[in-house]
């Protein structure tokens, strides 16, 4: 099973999560907010903004 750490190693040396953060469907800016926040407190280190991948 994958974890939080866990992170796939691509071919040019980046380096991705196993686990996916979205925020995507989250309409409420300070709940999305909050919500990456949590994400980071639990210890999720990827930018959850898909748009940068």
């Amino acid at each position: 099973m994958k974890t939080l750490t866990d992170y796939y190693e691509l071919s040019d040396g980046v380096k991705i999560p196993c686990i996916g953060f979205g925020t995507w469907q989250i309409h409420n800016g300070d709940m999305a907010a909050a919500s990456v926040k949590e994400a980071l407190k639990c210890g999720y280190s990827a930018d959850p903004d898909t748009t940068t991948w």
